[in-house]
């Protein structure tokens, strides 16, 4: 789908299906020169997610880079870094019991007015087996649907809500095990709101299915029967191995992925090792 030669200032390898790639030739430890920057957002919205191996990043680059990419999104309901208002730890000592942090499909604060358009997620220490993050290509599942499917979708309003994760009587609430990562239970968390199931890109103007199990908790004025139907549907044809782009990590990599277009699900299989992550959101818009 791509070509080297598409870019001026940095080498692109996107992936056969054109979800993913990797994005070498530049240094982010020092401020990108905006023509670079524009070319690397120009890639990050075409190919979903763009890795950027061999990157030895300290917070205060990586806090810059975010800046550089839209300024910094509200992280609720988990503890951010002692001085870091705006970074999260993702740390899980070899002891840990509890399940990995992000273990089912989700886009990230899609509860949220105005979800974060990008994450940022940065490895200090990966472990040697396990640890893989996948995603799943929403845009193409959209269009890999039949037109009628597309246009009975197109108008509705799913339902999104914290509240299966942090809320009152969500799953960390009933948490027993304990975990290094500080996460908030809240009442707040039982709140909902509307975005459209199928959302369009702002950028590409692609349409993508916004939805995920974790978060999309039902479908505005359907019943809760009819909404299941149609979700259960949803979720299953989302994760199909055809939408999947599997990433394996490596030490001092940073990912960068667009939440507007894509669910991710964060495997676990390293009990017995550290794994540490820092992770970032960029600032995103009110979906349509």
């Amino acid at each position: 789908m791509d070509a080297v030669l598409d870019y001026r200032t940095i080498a692109v390898a996107p992936r056969p299906s054109g979800f993913g790639a990797e994005i070498t030739g530049l240094d982010l430890t020092r401020p990108l020169p905006a023509d670079v920057l524009a070319e690397v957002k120009a890639a990050w919205a075409r190919h979903g997610v763009v890795a950027f191996p061999d990157q030895p990043l300290e917070l205060d680059v990586l806090e810059a880079f975010t800046l550089s990419m839209g300024g910094f999104g509200h992280d609720p309901y988990i503890k951010p870094m002692a001085g870091r208002p705006n970074v999260l730890e993702l740390r899980r000592e070899p002891d840990e019991k509890a399940t990995n942090f992000g273990a089912g499909w989700h886009s990230d604060w899609s509860f949220q007015a105005a979800p974060p358009a990008a994450t940022l997620l940065h490895s200090k220490v990966v472990p040697p087996v396990g640890g893989d993050t996948l995603f799943v290509d929403a845009c193409r599942a959209y269009e890999a649907l039949s037109p009628a499917m597309q246009r009975m979708l197109d108008p509705l309003r799913a339902i999104h809500s914290a509240r299966q994760a942090y809320g009152s009587k969500g799953v960390f609430s009933r948490e027993t095990e304990k975990r290094t990562l500080q996460i908030v239970v809240s009442e707040e968390a039982d709140a909902a709101l509307t975005h459209p199931l199928v959302r369009t890109h702002p950028v590409t103007g692609r349409k993508a299915l916004y939805v995920s199990p974790v978060y999309t908790v039902g479908i505005e004025d359907l019943t809760p029967e009819e909404a299941r139907a149609i979700l259960g549907f949803l979720f299953a044809h989302l994760t199909q191995e055809e939408f999947i782009y599997r990433h394996k990590w490596r030490e001092q990599m940073l990912l960068m992925w667009d939440n507007r277009c894509t669910m991710h699900f964060a495997e676990g299989g390293y009990d017995g090792h550290l794994r540490l992550m820092h992770r970032t959101t960029v600032a995103g818009e009110v979906p349509v």
